[in-house]
């Protein structure tokens, strides 16, 4: 009697070995798509934390990472829904295209649809979609059963906006991303990035500098720097999040004039 065994990776095919390495590898999906993920990107990628934020700079190429982790969750898992949720459309549309761009590097034939004036969507034949939405809960909370919920420019996602969203994630045990530049000592996302850092709230947490970015050169910084100006400059380009310019009182000032130890009087 033969006993069965396990094919093992060297024997299998070419195309089997690359279509099962794009299955269990977001990165090698990625390159397989013609695109090399940075090694903050890799490390994105390949995680499967549940809560995921991503404090980077402008032009860091947050969002080719967060197109190519929508398409490949629509793709290997079926019947799937991916939603993609900026503060204007034309900020998630933006990102749909570059998941788009992906898509067509695989060499896919596309049909996108629009569910309304303010949606665009692509399903695929496995039933899976990925759903792109402005940032207005009125569009928003009629969705549920999100399996992979992407929050771009998330700083300038307004508080009640994200609290309205989050159960979408309850039943389905969905993922989320939230990916942004800063925008100042505000909102539930820096509130996330502070909680992240002191234990409070569990996030996997992403820190990218233009530095840590091989397309931008150390010119292109040093001109930005003296043209936009030390507090621009920071925000922008080197994630600091920053109190407003015209701001009377400092965040840490502030802070530090509160206490928890509060004496309660009867009156």
């Amino acid at each position: 009697m033969n006993t069965p065994t396990m094919l093992s990776l060297e024997a299998m095919p070419p195309d089997v070995r690359r279509a099962l390495a794009c299955r269990i590898d977001r990165a090698t999906f990625s390159r397989i798509a013609g695109i090399t993920p940075d090694p903050w990107q890799a490390r994105l990628l390949r995680s499967n934390h549940p809560r995921i934020l991503v404090n980077c700079s402008r032009q860091s190429g947050k969002s080719t990472t967060m197109g190519t982790l929508a398409l490949h969750q629509a793709l290997y898992e079926p019947g799937s829904l991916t939603l993609i949720v900026s503060p204007t459309q034309r900020q998630s549309g933006e990102l749909f295209r570059k998941m788009l761009d992906v898509y067509r590097r695989l060499g896919k034939s596309i049909t996108v649809n629009a569910e309304s004036d303010t949606a665009l969507t692509l399903e695929l034949a496995n039933r899976s979609r990925i759903v792109a939405l402005p940032g207005k809960e009125g569009t928003i909370r009629s969705y549920s059963a999100v399996s992979l919920l992407l929050l771009d420019e998330a700083a300038k996602i307004a508080n009640e906006l994200y609290l309205s969203v989050r159960p979408m994630l309850a039943v389905s045990q969905g993922r989320m991303i939230a990916a942004s530049t800063p925008f100042g000592k505000r909102g539930w996302w820096y509130e996330a990035w502070r909680g992240a850092h002191d234990g409070t709230q569990d996030w996997d947490y992403y820190f990218v500098t233009a530095n840590e970015c091989p397309r931008i050169t150390a010119e292109f910084l040093a001109d930005e720097k003296r043209d936009i100006g030390d507090w621009w400059f920071a925000q922008e380009y080197e994630g600091a999040f920053l109190d407003a310019e015209s701001s009377a009182f400092r965040d840490a000032d502030i802070q530090a004039a509160l206490s928890d130890e509060v004496e309660l009087w009867d009156v």
